[in-house]
């Protein structure tokens, strides 16, 4: 198929950044990039006077990726607890997302965005999960995940020994009736 070549006038996400020459297909070109002034076609002089505006992006584009390789070394020793709502058998009545995740991570003092948290699907369970967060194609990470019940502990302790009270009970109950007889 045949391509165009474009000059970026502003930096376009998994394209390229001001400055840069780029081949594209005609309908990319024609119906996204020429409407919104985001490229046009590559002339010598432009290509000169944003020469100045590409060395500031790409100096801010390292000063980020430094900030980004911190932010991983970081967060490979982060452990998140989220408390929610679940029935019986562990099944969440809500459901934890990539936006609570996110979100914990920000309380936490993490400048993560919801599209770096790589969840398939909602978790739907309680349980500890590895929570992969990526933050470029090569910084990536792993964050452990503890869903757990908002119930505290005690009430499901009293309720298990009041069930093993009311059983031994019965049994010696039982007993008592063989003994009888």
């Amino acid at each position: 198929m045949k391509q165009i070549e474009l000059l970026l006038l502003e930096t376009v996400d998994n394209l390229g950044i001001v400055g840069d020459v780029v081949k594209v297909k005609p309908g990319y070109a024609r119906n996204y990039l020429l409407p919104h002034g985001l490229a046009e076609a590559p002339t010598e002089e432009k290509i000169q006077e944003l020469s100045a505006r590409r060395a500031e992006v790409e100096a801010e584009l390292k000063k980020l990726r430094g900030e980004q390789e911190t932010l991983i070394e970081k967060l490979e020793s982060v452990e998140l607890t989220l408390e929610r709502s679940a029935n019986e058998s562990g099944l969440l009545f809500g459901g934890v997302s990539q936006h609570d995740i996110a979100e914990a991570l920000q309380a936490e003092g993490f400048a993560v965005e919801d599209r770096h948290v790589r969840i398939g699907e909602k978790i739907n369970r309680l349980d500890t999960y590895d929570i992969p967060i990526q933050l470029a194609k090569d910084l990536k990470c792993e964050v452990k995940l503890w869903v757990v019940s908002d119930k505290p502990l005690e009430a499901e302790e009293e309720a298990a020994e009041g069930g093993d009270e009311e059983g031994g009970e019965a049994v010696e109950a039982e007993a008592a009736e063989a003994a009888a007889e």
